[in-house]
């Protein structure tokens, strides 16, 4: 089995890669059968050196690799027929830019696996980038909260090399006596809650967070069971509120009443109410002034996130009372970081990660009959077709959703 890991062609560049150097001498000692071959790339935040050194062959051309390794869409003038390739197309949700892209796969009988939807049998993703998602979208919250009150200057993330050197950063910075607000239980949650408490941040119970005040600043991390109830009134439960989530409703208020800065890191299913709405932040007991939204759902359920924002310009600003972009500095506004590629700031320790997942729980699926499953739940097309389990795609292929 040869593996091919292809460069990526997409823009704005990504400097991701989906095996390192250190990951692919890995795989190869594992798996003496395996080759790796890697396309020469001048974007790549591990250089070809870096491969070659390594004894791993940098080529010019992928047509002799059985299944190609990418992380962001490839371009349908770059896909090789009668390939299998693994990348995320975005396209399981049928995003309508790319339905041109699904197509080409089938026509060109490219056998597509979507890094998304590599699980285990209950459904649970098994590689991802959402750690580094919320590693990188605190920081630049911090960031943010810094330049909209002229308190520090933080340096950009894309210019530190690693999660250490954003730390660094970060322990340099003097808050006042605010309360942060950490949603999500999850990787990208949890990433997030890796930087706070590295700061040295106290971390606080939910009822401490609504009801005490404090001398320093704290933060609280809170799951869905936090912030919605039942309509009904009838006690509630995370499993009863993931499968009912149209019984449910906000009960996030009173966490705006007494937050500062606010940390998105959960995630938001359909049917689901929304944390925030426009008219919520326009009460004048709405408190939070700064957002730093990992999880970046436009127009949904945190209300001031209007758009994304990019690597180049993070942070924009929204008015509650207008409910438009306006100056992030501006007395009134809520300063928004709604970046949604953050783990391309910090692609080094990003590839590191998702590689050592992809080497322990895909790569033995070529090596051992696929035993658990992960290929064949991951497979979206073969023999020019849809594969069954997403053939609730072939109206979007069609052109009819």
């Amino acid at each position: 089995m040869k593996f091919g890991i292809i460069r990526e062609r997409k823009n704005p560049p990504d400097r991701r890669v989906v095996l390192s150097p250190t990951e692919c001498q890995n795989v190869l000692s594992k798996y003496p059968e395996a080759q790796i071959r890697v396309e020469s790339s001048p974007i790549r935040v591990f250089s070809d050196s870096e491969y070659s050194e390594k004894g791993i062959q940098v080529v010019t051309d992928m047509s002799s690799c059985d299944v190609l390794l990418g992380v962001k869409e490839v371009p349908i003038d770059a896909l090789i027929p009668n390939k299998k390739y693994f990348f995320f197309s975005h396209t399981i949700k049928k995003q309508p830019y790319n339905r041109e892209l699904l197509r080409a796969i089938l026509e060109k009988n490219i056998e597509l696996y979507d890094h998304e939807v590599i699980t285990n049998p209950k459904g649970a993703r098994l590689v991802a980038f959402g750690r580094y998602a919320g590693i990188v979208g605190a920081y630049n919250g911090f960031r943010a909260y810094g330049l909209k009150y002229d308190l520090f200057q933080l340096p950009k993330a894309e210019s530190l090399l690693d999660q250490q050197a954003l730390i660094a950063e970060l322990k340099k910075i003097e808050l006042p006596n605010i309360k942060i607000l950490l949603t999500g239980k999850g990787r990208v949650g949890n990433g997030a809650k890796e930087m706070l408490d590295a700061m040295g941040l106290r971390e606080v119970s939910s009822n401490e967070y609504l009801t005490n005040t404090f001398q320093e600043p704290v933060y609280c991390q809170i799951d869905v069971s936090y912030y919605v109830k039942r309509k009904d009134g009838i006690k509630g439960n995370k499993a009863d509120f993931f499968q009912n989530p149209g019984e449910y409703q906000s009960d996030f208020f009173r966490y705006a009443k007494v937050t500062d800065f606010y940390i998105a890191g959960h995630f938001y299913g359909d049917g689901a109410p929304y944390l925030y709405t426009r008219e919520d932040a326009k009460h004048p007991d709405f408190k939070i002034k700064v957002v730093a939204d990992i999880s970046c759902d436009i127009d949904g359920p945190v209300a001031s996130t209007i758009r994304p924002s990019t690597i180049a310009e993070p942070i924009y600003g929204y008015d509650p009372g207008t409910e438009s972009e306006t100056d992030y500095k501006a007395e009134d506004a809520i300063a928004v970081m709604a970046v949604d590629n953050l783990p391309c700031e910090l692609p080094r320790d990003a590839s590191v990660g998702f590689g050592e997942a992809f080497s322990k729980h895909v790569i033995p699926s070529f090596f051992n009959k696929d035993k658990d499953g992960i290929l064949q739940r991951a497979r979206m097309t073969q023999n020019g077709r849809l594969t069954p389990r997403y053939a609730y795609l072939q109206d979007y292929v069609d052109g009819q959703e």
